[in-house]
């Protein structure tokens, strides 16, 4: 199975808008008063900071007692997952089933709020309709836009299709220059985004020397807009990618990129290469592409990255200079075969070589040094 969360607008009365505004606003207020005392007597056990704020924190907000146990878990989770909790705002509220229930007859969805059990309708299209059709939800979280707008984040569990071994991979390399090139010839263009970085960059430079309340809530906002832009933008080319795979009955194989900012940021760069780098929203393409490939039945390896880049993917001929190699830029040429290639597409072929031989380790080997470099890969793996 596979959990994702599927939005829905919520259709607000008026006279109900204040009521789930209270709602939000005790809610954020008990997270606060337990983050107090988390931070005051250190204890950071569910159970333990349960009974120690439970009735004080309910007593002074009037939240139910479900709102509670979830204002303790929000502390908890945030605290494990950021290194510094802030002040808590109030735009979100956990629920569970207890706190609310999904109606699919009537696509309707009925919320505990401060003031009782409360009905509203949902506002959605038909991808949303078949991702919650025969689901009984358990989580979900309520939320308040900016503009005023509330949804609902319903959790809801996907089966899975069986991936099998299959001799077709599609390999994928991974850039800034283009964020994604498949071994099919496809690639996507990192230009945009990349624009789009570079004109915020300039702007929060402006802004972040005034020091006002305005210039903060300005930064804020253009914080959120680039990262929806780089969300829908991974969106889109996981969708596309696993797409293609599953239409040709292929797996698709990456780069083993863990810990590569650490690896670059040691390496002497400019303030602005280091900033290029820090923003480079790979992983999150990875986490994509992985539910959405787990939904499709589309298996995901990974290779190590060492000499991908550098490797002629016809004859497997790597430079025998070393520190020298046969990449210029985009253009790949081999000093050993003379094939010459885009540089990133020979890379991805390189990749899709390396995840055959992890996807069907009885395939052929690889009469390169790549081979090596699959071996000790694969025994660390073991």
């Amino acid at each position: 199975m596979q959990a994702i969360s599927v939005k829905c607008k919520l259709q607000v009365p008026i006279e109900l808008r204040s009521e789930i505004d209270s709602t939000l606003q005790g809610f954020a207020d008990a997270c606060n008063q337990i983050l107090e005392v988390a931070k005051r007597e250190n204890c950071w056990n569910t159970s333990k900071l349960h009974h120690k704020v439970y009735k004080p924190v309910r007593e002074a907000t009037g939240l139910k007692a479900n709102h509670v146990c979830q204002a303790i878990r929000r502390v908890i989770g945030n605290a494990k997952t950021v290194k510094q909790v802030h002040k808590f705002r109030p735009t979100s509220i956990n629920l569970d089933v207890r706190t609310f229930q999904y109606i699919e007859d009537l696509q309707t969805l009925g919320v505990t709020l401060m003031c009782g059990r409360v009905k509203f309708k949902l506002s959605i299209g038909n991808y949303q309709l078949a991702l919650l059709k025969g689901q009984s939800p358990t989580a979900a979280t309520l939320n308040k836009t900016k503009h005023g707008d509330y949804y609902i984040n319903i959790c809801v569990d996907l089966p899975t299709n069986p991936t099998g071994k299959t001799p077709k991979v599609i390999g994928v390399d991974l850039g800034r220059r283009d964020i994604a090139t498949a071994s099919t010839g496809k690639s996507w263009s990192g230009q945009k985004i990349q624009a789009t970085r570079e004109r915020y960059s300039k702007v929060r430079a402006n802004v972040q020397s005034k020091r006002t309340r305005s210039s903060r809530r300005l930064l804020r906002r253009l914080s959120g807009k680039e990262q929806r832009f780089q969300k829908w933008l991974n969106h889109n080319i996981s969708k596309q990618l696993v797409r293609d795979a599953k239409l040709v009955g292929a797996s698709l194989a990456f780069e083993d990129l863990t810990n590569i900012r650490e690896s670059l940021n040691q390496k002497p760069r400019s303030k602005a290469e280091r900033r290029r780098s820090n923003n480079w929203a790979f992983y999150q393409l990875r986490l994509f592409i992985g539910y959405k490939a787990n939904v499709a039945g589309v298996s995901v390896v990974f290779v190590p990255p060492a000499y991908t880049s550098q490797t002629c993917s016809r004859c497997g001929h790597i430079h025998p200079i070393k520190g020298k190699s046969y990449r210029n830029g985009k253009v790949f040429k081999c000093g050993h075969c003379g094939f010459e290639h885009d540089a990133d597409i020979n890379a991805a072929l390189n990749i899709a070589a390396l995840g055959k031989s992890v996807s069907l380790p009885e395939s052929p080997g690889m009469s390169c040094q790549l081979e090596g470099q699959m071996s000790l890969f694969l025994m660390i793996q073991i």
